[in-house]
């Protein structure tokens, strides 16, 4: 099912570059992803895809700008010849970083944080910070979920307050200061051309699952962390775990992190919230206390939810992700 219709934009609701917020003639909003449409302006008759909010899927009741009927034919230089969304009606020239040439495939020791939610990221970045001011993280931002970096708040958030200093988008994922066209390329990329010294590497909003074991997009997670150890790199598992999840599957450790574990052939780091035991011999399991998550993500101004739940709803989850951010930093120091 792929609905789409015609419709007036009549308010600019705001946005940044790559990504506009509109309000429509019937009231509904939408936005557009400039970088595939081009400029929308108030009083542009436009196509609309609405076939997520007719799913009622979690878009949060916003259509997609498809097409600008009112400007017409568009075009815009590209800074390569590699394309991302190949072969669709919205195939793009974002070129890829690996044009320019050949980089150091050392990771050095990097350490590479992963995880399989993207509201894990804040609080991993919050807690590095806390732990090491002033770390260089990239953020590595897969295409298991959302594939437009500019439409994530959170990221555009942790831009402006210094808490990742550089993103990387991948395989069909764009929008990032370097494209690149697979995992282990971005985060060389990321190490040796903006000199990170931490990377987190995480989809997009929009994980997808379907309740059984293996279908779900945050599966990516285990060749992500086997990459990382394949380039000489630290990788650290970022677990998934809820004490508010009224789903069974995701209290304690979540089956998605347990089946991660399970499925990458390396032996990598994880970090425990206090409250977690390990879960295994075969991986390196550190416990490691991270504080107050939820208050360090306040003091930065960050208000970020997990499937709708607070930091006060849902503290392990933050609890565990901190501890992620927590153990990277100090493997940074060699404290670890």
């Amino acid at each position: 099912m792929t609905s789409y219709r015609e419709s007036e934009v009549t308010e600019d609701l705001g946005g940044r570059e790559g990504y506009r917020k509109f309000r429509l003639s019937d009231g509904s909003r939408a936005y557009s992803l400039t970088q595939l449409t081009g400029p929308v302006e108030v009083g542009d008759k436009v196509v609309i895809n609405t076939t997520a909010v007719e799913l009622g899927l979690g878009s949060g009741g916003w259509h997609v700008v498809h097409w600008n009927l009112t400007r017409g034919p568009w075009s815009q230089a590209g800074p390569g010849h590699l394309m991302k969304m190949r072969y669709t009606s919205l195939q793009a020239d974002t070129g890829a970083a690996e044009e320019d040439g050949e980089v150091n495939n050392d990771l050095e020791g990097m350490p590479v944080i992963v995880g399989g939610v993207h509201s894990q990221v804040p609080a991993i970045a919050a807690m590095i910070d806390a732990q090491r001011p002033g770390t260089r993280v990239a953020y590595v931002m897969t295409d298991g979920a959302a594939l437009p970096l500019a439409m994530s708040d959170m990221i555009a958030s942790l831009l402006e307050k210094d808490l990742i200093h550089s993103t990387v988008t991948t395989g069909h994922a764009f929008g990032g200061d370097l494209e690149a066209l697979n995992v282990p390329s971005a985060l060389t990329l990321a190490r040796h051309r903006l000199g990170a010294e931490i990377c987190v590497v995480a989809m997009g909003p929009g994980i997808a699952g379907t309740g059984t074991r293996l279908g779900f997009t945050g599966l990516e997670v285990a060749p992500a962390l086997d990459g990382a150890a394949w380039l000489n790199g630290r990788p650290v598992a970022c677990l998934r775990c809820s004490n508010g999840d009224q789903r069974d599957r995701h209290r304690g450790i979540s089956h998605h992190s347990l089946t991660v574990l399970d499925a990458v052939r390396s032996e990598v780091d994880v970090a425990l919230a206090p409250t977690v035991e390990p879960h295994g011999s075969r991986h390196r399991w550190h416990r490691v206390e991270p504080g107050d998550v939820g208050q360090v993500l306040a003091s930065h101004g960050i208000r970020v939810t997990t499937m709708g739940r607070t930091t006060s709803e849902d503290p392990l989850f933050f609890a565990s992700a901190g501890a992620a951010g927590v153990l990277g930093a100090q493997m940074v120091d060699g404290a670890v």
